[in-house]
This record gives structure tokens, C-alpha cells and sequence, in this order.
């Protein structure tokens, strides 16, 4: 019996992750390395930019914290004297839709406001174009011994 309650306890207090097909991470390094940026630029107050672009401060989130994404753009822009910029990540295009919707809507009088979007397949793309870039090198490296 001390056994179950023990094994309960452990389970109810594992955290719960929300179900999600990548980690924001992973689109967040992977679209930032295609763009040439630099990931997680740390701000004098400690702040980090998911994706710091020569001329856009990007913030990376899943399309349910659309808001939160405004926010955090428009300060790290304002941080880097940059044009604030959100990638928003649309995982189920039929539940994230409306999401879009929503920044557009509430950043539409913000003229220099960018809006990007990323899905698991764009991931899986520019992952399928890494290991091929990958591979070309080692290659050649190899030929080149």
C-alpha cells in the first residue's frame, strides 16, 4: 500500500507538458540559424531576445500566446532600436488560425510590426536541409583526406 501512495505521489507531482509536436526551441533555433540571427541575446536587464535579427527583434512563441508575443516584441525592439517582430508557431492550422487572426488584428495600426509563422513541416524542412548541408561537408572532407 506505501508503495502505491508513493508511486501516486511521484506521478501527480511530475510536471505536465503541454502537447506540442517540437519544443518552441526547437522552431525558435532552427528559424533563427536559417536567418542568419543571434539566438537568445541577452539584454543588460537580463531580458532575452529568442531571435536577434540586424534589424528585427523576434519573439518566438506558440499561437495561443499571441499576446504575450506582442508585448515582449514591441519591448526588445524598443530595447535594440529594432522593428519588433513575432513568430508566432501554428501547429494545428485549423485551431491556431484564429490566433493569427488576433495579432494581426491587434498589431494592424503598429506599422513596422512583423509577423512571421513557422509550422512542423517548415521545421522539418529546414531540419531535412541542415542534415543535407551536413552531409555535403563531411563529404567533401572526406574526399579531400
Amino acid at each position: 500500500m506505501r508503495k502505491i501512495f508513493i508511486a501516486m505521489c511521484i506521478i501527480c507531482t511530475m510536471p505536465v507538458q503541454a502537447k506540442h509536436l517540437y519544443l518552441e526551441k526547437d522552431y525558435q533555433c532552427h528559424w533563427c540559424n536559417a536567418k542568419g540571427g543571434q539566438l537568445e541575446y541577452v539584454l543588460p536587464d537580463k531580458a532575452r531576445i529568442d531571435c536577434l535579427l540586424p534589424d528585427k527583434a523576434v519573439e518566438v512563441d506558440f499561437a495561443a500566446k499571441w499576446a504575450e508575443c506582442i508585448g515582449q516584441a514591441l519591448y526588445y525592439a524598443q530595447m535594440t532600436n529594432r522593428t519588433p517582430a513575432c513568430l508566432l508557431i501554428i501547429e494545428n492550422p485549423q485551431r491556431d488560425y484564429k490566433y493569427l487572426m488576433r495579432l494581426q488584428n491587434a498589431v494592424k495600426n503598429i506599422s513596422d510590426f512583423k509577423i512571421f509563422t513557422i509550422t512542423p513541416d517548415d521545421l522539418k524542412k529546414i531540419l531535412v536541409e541542415n542534415i543535407i548541408s551536413f552531409t555535403n561537408v563531411i563529404f567533401v572532407q572526406f574526399v579531400n583526406l
